[in-house]
């Protein structure tokens, strides 16, 4: 006989899995997924200057959980804040030596209107389940000049819009609204943001779109 999951709140559950603990994903595939925490949590490697490159002066990293990206664009030399509704998440990207605050991308964030690069890595596009709205907020935290770094999935991805729950030491998070992204769509997502694909890459199989403003 199965236990009964436990309910818990979304940033409960990703506390667990990024101190280690097993954790999947259901809802946005078929069949319950595990977060692949050890991408994660590792330090920044080649795969992700696909996104790293394209980043340009001061960056906001949303969604920046552990912190690998955001500890490597300080390497760089960037100015870097990381975002995250996770406490843990924000504790570990300070304990790698960048900036980061627990903030919702939708809240009051420092530096509106100034960043010159936004960066939507590891599927964060999917924030909120409304990427054109997500976009459009984006939008507002940029530098006129400036652009958003988005990582999406493999053409043929499409757009798809669920209900997702974390599943993690026998406990449920509560639903939460994610979206997944394809190459193949984030064109006509960026036009209805107010924006323009101005570059769409790939390597080593993952895609990276650079969007700016019209």
């Amino acid at each position: 006989m199965t236990a009964e999951l436990r309910l818990d709140s979304f940033s409960t559950v990703f506390s667990r899995a990024l101190r280690g603990h097993p954790c999947s994903v259901v809802g946005i595939a078929d069949l319950p997924q595990p977060l692949p925490m050890d991408s994660w949590t590792r330090e920044a490697d080649e795969s992700d200057h696909l996104l790293l490159d394209e980043c340009v002066g001061a960056t906001v990293d949303i969604g920046c959980g552990p912190g690998r990206l955001s500890a490597r664009l300080v390497e760089l030399g960037h100015p870097v804040l990381g975002i995250d509704v996770v406490h843990e998440a924000v504790r570990q990207t300070r304990d790698r030596g960048a900036s980061a605050i627990v903030r919702d991308v939708y809240d009051t964030l420092p530096g509106e209107g100034r960043w010159e690069t936004a960066l939507l890595a590891d599927g964060n596009i999917g924030i909120s389940g409304d990427p054109v709205g997500l976009l459009r907020r984006v939008r507002e935290l940029l530098h006129p000049r400036g652009r958003v770094v988005v990582e999406v999935g493999a053409p043929g991805t499409g757009l798809h819009t669920v209900w997702a729950t974390l599943e993690c030491d026998q406990t449920r998070s509560r639903p939460f609204r994610w979206s997944t992204v394809g190459a193949d769509v984030i064109h006509e997502i960026a036009d209805k943001a107010g924006m323009t694909v101005s570059d769409l890459r790939e390597r080593s199989g993952r895609w990276c779109a650079v969007l700016a403003g019209p």
